[in-house]
């Protein structure tokens, strides 16, 4: 006679149990669309390859500008970001392209100048078309930080802003820039000036015999460091090359220290966000408006 068996889960072994629900997964890995997995995982998903680099942030980042993960550049970004600046300037005006370090107080320093007639900051150089702040402060777009003057050469030379450049910054620091000693016009402007005459048409811009900033101390270390804070002469006509090429040449002689600045091609001109135009004169972070009158030489602070 057959006797009747029952199987009870209180009956069953633990081990035995185990085995029969992993021989049964409820979803198969192997089948399922990654597609499907992803919009039910909660990991996050990343295509990067696991990196241990971090790129430098600047000063300016630790305020807050400038936190978020910049895009990928594509091919046709590139090409676009790589291309001439083809912005045209006012009627009978030129333009030029300077990068010494954070371009708040360069951008000041140019302002001042008897016959520029308009200054802009933003990028260029880089590799992503339409950067914004936070992409360059990520140092994976090769942008820099730059100044467009749009200048009269009736009223100021090409060498007379080549002249502010140097007398502007270090040039001989590698992505990150010194402030230099305020730099003052020479006695022949001043007098020129105070005389009511017209101020000569290349007005020299002359950094202190010491380099010292406006307390007597030397060299300021700067706080921002990166690839995007380079010393860079971006021009648009031969003569603008010509002319950068033979200004660097004589500085290198006044100088016991290399030169870095890039001497290149003016490429596409990406206007930074409306709150860095003309940032200092407009107050900056204290709300304490620095003067952009021509001729002035205030000692510029220059994160405000």
């Amino acid at each position: 006679m057959l006797t009747p068996t029952t199987t009870t889960t209180a009956s069953a072994s633990p081990l035995r149990l185990l085995s029969f629900c992993l021989s049964k997964p409820s979803v198969s890995l192997s089948k399922t669309p990654l597609s499907s997995l992803s919009k039910s995982s909660t990991f996050p998903q990343s295509s990067r390859p696991l990196s241990l680099h971090k790129p430098p942030m600047s000063w300016l980042g630790k305020l807050g500008f400038g936190t978020t993960k910049s895009p990928e550049p594509t091919m046709d970004s590139s090409s676009i970001a790589q291309g001439p600046d083809d912005d045209i300037p006012a009627p009978g005006q030129q333009f030029a392209q300077f990068g010494a370090g954070c371009f708040w107080g360069v951008e000041l320093a140019f302002q001042r100048i008897p016959g520029v007639t308009r200054t802009e900051v933003g990028y260029t150089q880089g590799f992503l078309h339409n950067p914004s702040y936070n992409d360059v402060c990520s140092g994976t777009t090769n942008h820099s930080e730059v100044v467009r003057v749009q200048y009269d050469p009736k009223e100021c030379s090409f060498e007379t802003l080549l002249d502010m450049f140097w007398a502007r910054h270090d040039p001989t620091t590698l992505n990150r820039q010194n402030e230099r000693a305020p730099s003052i016009l020479s006695s022949r402007d001043k007098s020129a000036q105070g005389q009511g005459g017209k101020a000569p048409l290349r007005q020299v811009y002359r950094p202190t015999a010491t380099p010292s900033n406006h307390l007597g101390e030397p060299f300021v270390r700067g706080n921002d460091v990166g690839t995007q804070y380079r010393s860079g002469i971006y021009f648009y006509t031969p003569e603008q090359e010509k002319a950068a090429l033979e200004s660097l040449e004589r500085q290198q002689k006044l100088l016991n220290r290399k030169i870095v600045t890039e001497i290149l091609p003016a490429k596409k001109f990406y206007r930074a966000e409306e709150y860095h135009q003309q940032y200092l004169a407009k107050g900056g972070r204290f709300g304490f408006k620095q003067s952009s009158e021509k001729g002035c030489n205030d000692p510029i602070r220059c994160y405000g």
